[in-house]
């Protein structure tokens, strides 16, 4: 176990540090409202929890992660399916706090710990921009960086802004350990001052938002995987921990074969950094390797499913760089292909994203552009030379290919309302 909080969490079992009155109340509060959330059918009612419990407390964060070690885990891309991964292998240690549900918000992050009261060790998925005032919060033991892109200007800004509030907050926790992704120039910038460093190279095939340093604003010029800015003093650090399409490389010439449920090579960086983060907090490696590695889906992402004639496999981005890697992972060999975009507010609705992916041909494969802003992605792959039909209700686009195995790539609203209709469907046989 890495240096932190005092656990015996080999055993499974925590000295709770008390919690104050008034942070009882609130807990009892936030119990009370997700039952009555449950109840009304409105969902799980943890974010309601969480929020009542916050508006009671507002120190109850700190109280909950005060006597257990926790690894934070943010960045742009890959952030829930790394979590999953993390709290896979810290559960041979003992029971695991985790936000499952990928409410990675202060209210989410409460209602994970409230869920798991005894657990010695917890892992949890943080929204970038919520960091630093969240490590604030829990004083963490290990913090994983997984790569930083473009992401929904209208809501995050720039993403230079982002770097400068990492680098910032992570240096107030100098006792932290930094599982960072070496491979991705602004990552690299956020932890280079941090004194406890574990570089992973878990890859970074999206580079057009790091073309110039962070620091210096310097050119960054790149060599194979190695990269550097011309201004001389900031490069690539060598890797601690680093992936092949076989094994799974480590300090002190370690070497362990690592197959993965879940598809990519993007995935395979998750791993790496996932079990660089677990042992780190004090898991057997063969032990955090064959966790990571049982892993099949992540609240409903890379699952199929049966819809009538058609097998679906579900995947799901939000931003350039996860489209890009998401569009390498489709199966050219299957039936049909639906692509689903909505532009809420989750989403971003600035949709102008759309035009720096590249949509690439899918020669026989049937393609349907799908959800609320199916116009404007038919637009774009239109440009992009792909044949497609419109059908903007995903569902319905799902039953317009050819019987057989369908691919549904969609982003985050048009994921999670594609999920509710399927249920709905199968429900009803």
């Amino acid at each position: 176990m890495a240096k932190g909080k005092t656990t015996n969490a080999g055993s499974g079992v925590v000295a709770r540090a008390p919690i104050t009155a008034r942070g009882k109340l609130a807990l009892r509060a936030a119990r009370s409202a997700s039952w009555a959330s449950k109840k009304a059918g409105r969902g799980a009612g943890n974010m309601i929890g969480g929020l009542i419990a916050l508006k009671i407390d507002k120190t109850i964060m700190t109280q909950l992660a005060a006597y257990r070690d926790t690894v934070l885990i943010t960045g742009t891309n890959g952030k829930s399916t790394t979590t999953r991964m993390t709290a896979a292998a810290l559960s041979t240690l003992g029971s695991v706090a985790t936000n499952t549900d990928g409410a990675n918000m202060d209210a989410g992050i409460v209602a994970a710990y409230n869920q798991s009261l005894d657990a010695p060790v917890a892992a949890i998925e943080v929204d970038e921009l919520h960091l630093p005032h969240v490590a604030d919060f829990v004083h963490p033991t290990a913090i994983v960086l997984l790569n930083l892109t473009r992401d929904q200007l209208d809501r995050v800004g720039e993403i230079n802004m982002i770097e400068r509030r990492l680098r910032a907050g992570i240096e107030r926790h100098p006792e932290a350990t930094i599982i960072a992704n070496c491979d991705d120039v602004l990552v690299t910038s956020a932890a280079y001052d941090c004194k406890n460093v574990v570089w992973v190279a878990a890859g970074n095939a999206w580079v057009g938002d790091s073309v110039s340093c962070p620091r210096s604003g310097e050119p960054i010029v790149r060599d194979g995987s190695h990269w550097y800015s011309t201004s001389g003093d900031f490069k690539r650090p060598e890797p601690h921990w680093w992936v092949d399409d076989d094994n799974l490389y480590g300090p002190d010439g370690v070497v362990v074969p690592m197959t993965l449920a879940l598809p990519g090579r993007a995935n395979r960086g998750n791993a790496a950094q996932a079990v660089a983060a677990a042992v780190t907090m004090g898991t057997k490696l063969e032990d955090a390797v064959a966790a990571v590695s049982a892993v099949r889906e992540v609240a409903g992402r890379y699952s199929t499913i049966q819809v009538g004639s058609h097998n679906v496999r579900m995947l799901l981005a939000k931003n350039p760089a996860g489209w890009q890697e998401a569009l390498s992972m489709v199966d050219r060999s299957v039936d049909g292909l639906v692509i689903a975009v909505n532009g809420q507010v989750p989403d971003g609705e600035d949709l102008s994203w759309l035009w720096d992916v590249k949509f690439e041909s899918f020669e026989g494969i049937q393609v349907v552009a799908a959800g609320e802003r199916g116009t404007d992605l038919g637009v774009r792959l239109t440009y992009a030379s792909v044949d497609h039909t419109l059908i903007k209700n995903p569902l319905d686009a799902i039953k317009s290919c050819p019987p057989g195995r369908v691919e549904v790539l969609a982003n985050y609203t048009a994921f999670l309302g594609l999920n509710r209709a399927i249920d709905r469907e199968v429900s009803r046989g």
